[in-house]
């Protein structure tokens, strides 16, 4: 929770709802007054004018800035990306985003680093301008004793965003399995159905007969 938290600074997840996470995190009333927190722009009213209200449910997470413009300005010229679907929309989104946080080093010999920009191995080029995010250990505390290592909280960024990209991946999976033992169960019936109403038709042998005259 409390990396999503500091990440949620600088990415913004703009298909993501606070109703996403009920029952998923906290409960609803909690998560009501988690969205009360936060300042959303509406409207307009009747007057014409914009306005700002607390967040409820229905909300989208706000955008940490304004817009590119600001954000660029705020990180050194890079945009960060929308993470709401992004392990989903880029190839190998998982291995990627695990690998990037787990992929600082020193930079080598040779390689010069500009002020602003950090080297990574899994970054494409080597530099990027996003500062280690898990730069030790220990930066959170687990209530189950697991040891916080730079590895765990990986994965643990990992898990939410997958999450995050399909928050009905479940309810869809169980939803189509209803839907196909249904299917399955209507054929039970419509098979000996269909058998016993068309045996008539299959079976019956017409003769022509010529006519007398």
């Amino acid at each position: 929770q409390t990396l999503v938290v500091k990440s949620a600074f600088v990415h913004s997840m703009n298909q993501l709802h606070f109703r996403h996470l009920v029952n998923q995190v906290y409960p609803e009333k909690r998560m009501k007054q988690i969205a009360t927190m936060y300042d959303v722009t509406d409207g307009p009213n009747d007057e014409g004018e914009m306005f700002q209200r607390p967040g409820i449910l229905t909300d989208a997470f706000p955008a940490p800035y304004p817009n590119e413009e600001a954000a660029r300005y705020a990180n050194g010229g890079a945009n960060p990306p929308d993470l709401s679907v992004y392990t989903t929309a880029k190839h190998e989104g998982v291995d990627y985003i695990f690998a990037l946080l787990n992929g600082y080093r020193d930079p080598p010999c040779g390689v010069d680093v500009r002020a602003g920009l950090y080297y990574n191995t899994y970054f494409p080029g080597g530099l990027i301008g996003m500062p280690p995010p898990l730069h030790s250990d220990g930066l959170v505390e687990y209530e189950d004793g697991t040891p916080c290592t730079r590895s765990q909280m990986a994965k643990d960024v990992v898990v939410f965003l997958t999450w995050a990209s399909e928050p009905t991946h479940d309810e869809r999976k169980v939803l189509g399995l209803k839907a196909l033992s249904a299917s399955m169960l209507g054929v039970c019936f419509i098979v000996p159905w269909y058998r016993a109403h068309w045996i008539g038709f299959k079976t019956r042998r017409i003769d022509f007969v010529k006519a007398a005259i």
